[in-house]
């Protein structure tokens, strides 16, 4: 009989972790404003990680047998996390924020300690599921400069693959790391036309390389040749043998200096003498997937929030003492405008939604997960110049995307309720006044500062969503129209 006593031993460690006696390691963490430090015991860490074994090795202790770390991309808060499960192997995720739990993966991952990072990624996969669709962008770019996220990678890939407007329309795509496009192609079930995923792929290798000329007529061989490099892995993923035609011609022709001659010469011959075998490999079509029964998922109606934020927006809409769940919500989100695919223009948003009532307006704010947006009851008007007045009129925000941390400010002189656009070509919603606009003076609200939200002085509405006077610029926004549900 084996009797183990995991609990006390667990308990002992984390208390070695407070003896600063014998300690011999100091890390320091964070960037310069935000750096803290940290004691350790060097034996702990080599045979807790390998990651540390080997840093580790390479370092020259001080006069006093004191080595010293540096890791100014870890936080403070996630590497006494850290610490904590070297030295009990504890993490405890109950009031953990979901951003703060991939942090954590990203970290373990850094670190290799395979058993936590193995953990934490099929805990997000199997109970943050909604919250992974959520902030799709910014966790499917960042999983692939990495090279162990093979099942967020799968999770994201199986989206993907069936509704793929999701990466290929979206205002980061030109900048989708090489693996991670790699990764699509490879699918045989992605359902795209062929001749459609080498626009994309065109599309996708010429912004990687910004100085070509814009004009294909002007192209020399090297320009092809760059492109053709860039494009390596990719190019022979493509199915061009289940290409029509006409596309061969159309598309592929004016690029054809960048395949290898032996397929195209195949791609001709094949035109020709579709039966005759040639020597290039035919890659299979890729699948068409046959759905029974629709499938009503999160990504399909925003890619900014999920069904959760929906059934919240919902309640306060009806004035609900508390929210609907997603089961129950009344309301359907009918997509109106979508920035990445309908343009950032103000001119956009007021040809687009001019008519339309009962609409939310939902932002996502580049360089944090904060989602910030507002509820018009009124229509839209574009050939209107004025102050609205409603009082049923709200702005609201979701502090790292996340309901618990949500804020909600109604309408409290509804006489200023909203500004329909002034300018045309500046101004796009406008709740209040200084408290939710979105403006841009080029034209596009995700290339300057100039859209912002912040509390005025006038308390047109309730409370300030956001830090007064902070601007911000925008990710990427939705408009929707919000409609009863159909019995």
């Amino acid at each position: 009989m084996t009797f183990k006593f995991l609990d006390n031993l667990s308990q002992d460690f984390s208390e070695l972790l407070n003896d600063k006696e014998e300690c011999n390691v100091i890390i320091e963490v964070g960037q310069e404003q935000n750096k803290k430090t940290f004691t350790a015991h060097s034996a702990i860490l080599r045979y807790r990680s390998p990651y540390f074994n080997n840093e580790l090795k390479n370092i020259i202790p001080s006069d006093d047998n004191i080595k010293i770390m540096t890791k100014p991309s870890i936080s403070a808060q996630i590497f006494d996390t850290i610490l904590k499960y070297i030295y009990g192997g504890i993490i405890d995720t109950e009031n953990m924020g979901t951003r703060t739990m991939y942090d954590l993966l990203v970290v373990a991952n850094e670190l290799e300690f395979e058993e936590l990072f193995e953990k934490l990624e099929n805990y997000l996969i199997e109970s943050k599921a909604s919250w992974l669709r959520t902030h799709f962008t910014f966790v499917y770019h960042s999983i692939f400069k990495h090279n162990k996220f093979q099942n967020l990678e799968t999770f994201y890939n199986d989206i993907i693959i069936k509704h793929p407007n999701i990466i290929f329309d979206s205002a980061e795509f030109a900048s989708l790391h090489k693996s991670a496009l790699v990764s699509i192609l490879k699918r045989d079930d992605l359902q795209m036309k062929e001749s459609e995923i080498w626009d994309y792929l065109i599309k996708w290798g010429t912004a990687q390389n910004p100085t070509l000329p814009k004009k294909l007529e002007e192209w020399s061989d090297e320009n092809f040749m760059t492109l053709k490099t860039t494009l390596q892995q990719c190019l022979p993923l493509i199915r061009y043998f289940h290409i029509p035609n006409s596309d061969v011609m159309y598309k592929i022709k004016p690029y054809k200096k960048i395949l290898d001659k032996q397929i195209w010469n195949d791609l001709n011959q094949h035109s020709i003498l579709p039966d005759q075998p040639v020597e290039s490999i035919i890659l299979p079509p890729r699948l068409v997937l046959k759905q029974e029964l629709p499938v009503r998922m999160i990504e399909l109606f925003s890619i900014i929030i999920n069904e959760e934020h929906a059934s919240m927006i919902s309640s306060w809409i009806d004035n609900r003492p508390t929210s609907y769940s997603s089961r129950n919500n009344p309301y359907e989100f009918q997509l109106i405008l979508r920035g990445s695919k309908d343009g950032f223009a103000p001119r956009t948003f007021g040809d687009t939604c001019h008519g339309h009532a009962n609409t939310v307006v939902i932002t996502k704010i580049k360089g944090t997960d904060e989602i910030i947006g507002g509820f018009n009851p009124l229509f839209w008007d574009k050939k209107i110049v004025d102050f609205m007045k409603t009082n049923r009129s709200f702005i609201f925000s979701f502090k790292d995307g996340n309901i618990q941390n949500s804020i909600l400010s109604r309408v409290k002189n509804e006489n200023y309720a909203l500004a329909y656009p002034f300018h045309k070509e500046t101004t796009g919603p406008v709740f209040g006044h200084d408290e939710f606009e979105m403006v841009s003076d080029v034209s596009n609200f995700t290339q300057d500062r100039l859209s912002w939200c912040r509390s005025s002085n006038l308390n047109r509405y309730e409370k300030s969503i956001r830090t007064i006077d902070d601007k911000f610029s925008v990710i990427d926004y939705e408009v929707f129209r919000v409609v009863k549900k159909s019995i």
